[in-house]
């Protein structure tokens, strides 16, 4: 039950774009249709959860045992572009077709704040390696939702007359408050759970 709480907080009530605020770059710049934005979301969701569980065991069995706790943010920055790199490399020869299907994407997830928070945010909350997959997962499925569901709005703004005033970022930046908003429906769900499943 534990893990569904970590599940559903993490999509809906603490979505890491519209409530946490972080990844708010690929929100506005790759947000301009559909087809981008599920590519941008497939591409976090591989690497923030490998990045989660690497950075957890660079924290857990180098980071904590020798004292350097200080250099937590500069390893994890290192480890996550190392390990974009890594990938891009290996799907280029593994996998040409998925390469060329991602394309830009894997590089801009080195620059993605949203990957270095959770990993940052899995520790300040303790969790155990499963708790930390299982939150990197549903954050970067709650950061694919928020994309797809912003580039459909974007899609649909382009069909409509809008004012000269509210035109290009202006509309955006009021969509995409509308949206976090939407999202702030479900503040309390995760205690409605807690309170339902007796894990106050």
């Amino acid at each position: 039950m534990e893990y569904l709480l970590i599940f559903i907080s993490a999509i809906f009530v603490n979505n890491i774009i519209l409530s946490q605020f972080l990844g708010i770059c690929p929100f506005l710049g790759v947000s301009k249709k559909v087809d981008t934005a599920m590519g941008m979301g497939a591409a976090v969701a591989f690497v923030l959860t490998l990045a989660t569980i690497v950075t957890w065991l660079v924290q857990t069995y180098v980071l904590n045992p020798f004292g350097l706790a200080y250099l937590q943010t500069l390893a994890f920055i290192l480890v996550i572009a190392a390990l974009v790199q890594m990938v891009e490399i290996i799907l280029k020869k593994v996998s040409p077709g998925l390469y060329q299907a991602l394309g830009i994407f894997l590089p801009l997830i080195t620059t993605n704040c949203a990957v270095l928070g959770v990993a940052i945010l899995v520790i300040q909350k303790d969790f155990n390696l499963l708790q930390s997959v299982v939150y990197a997962f549903s954050t970067a499925l709650g950061f694919a939702l928020a994309l797809i569901v912003f580039a459909g709005l974007r899609e649909q703004q382009s069909l409509v007359k809008i004012p000269r005033g509210m035109q290009g970022m202006a509309i955006v930046l009021v969509t995409a408050g509308l949206l976090s908003l939407a999202f702030m429906g479900f503040s309390g769900v995760d205690g409605g759970l807690k309170t339902l499943f007796g894990l106050d």
